[in-house]
C-alpha cells in the first residue's frame, strides 16, 4: 500500500502564492505517475498537474503557466508551486499517484486552499 500526506494549504489573497507538498510512504516502488487534483464546491474533481518518473509534466489549461509540479525522489515528495492564485483556485487539493499500470489508485486526504479576492 501507498500512503500520501499533503501539507501546505491555507488562506491567501488573490495574486499570492502557496506551495503544497505531498510525502509518499509505503510501497512507493509501485508508483508510476504522481499528480495533483482539486475539487471545488459543487464541481467535479479535476486533475490539474502530473509528473512522471522521468519528470515529464502535464498541466490543465486552468493552471498552465501559474502552477509548477516537481518531485524530489530522495525525499519521496511531490510539490505544487502555485503562483498568481485566483479566487477560482479555491478548492480542496488532493495528491494522487498511479499504480504501475497507470491507474490513479492512491489518494491523500486533501488540503484546503482558499483564495480571497
Amino acid at each position: 500500500q501507498v500512503q500520501l500526506v499533503e501539507s501546505g494549504g491555507g488562506l491567501v489573497q488573490a495574486g499570492g502564492s502557496l506551495r503544497l507538498s505531498c510525502v509518499a510512504s509505503g510501497s512507493i516502488f509501485s508508483i508510476n505517475v504522481m499528480g495533483w487534483y482539486r475539487q471545488a464546491p459543487g464541481k467535479q474533481r479535476e486533475r490539474i498537474a502530473s509528473i512522471t518518473s522521468g519528470d515529464s509534466t502535464n498541466y490543465s489549461d486552468s493552471v498552465k503557466g501559474r502552477f509548477t509540479i516537481s518531485r524530489d525522489n530522495a525525499k519521496k515528495t511531490v510539490y505544487l508551486q502555485m503562483n498568481g492564485l485566483k479566487p477560482e483556485d479555491t478548492a480542496i487539493y488532493y495528491c494522487a499517484a498511479t499504480s504501475k499500470f497507470g491507474v490513479w489508485t492512491y489518494w491523500g486526504q486533501g488540503t484546503q486552499v482558499t483564495v480571497s479576492s
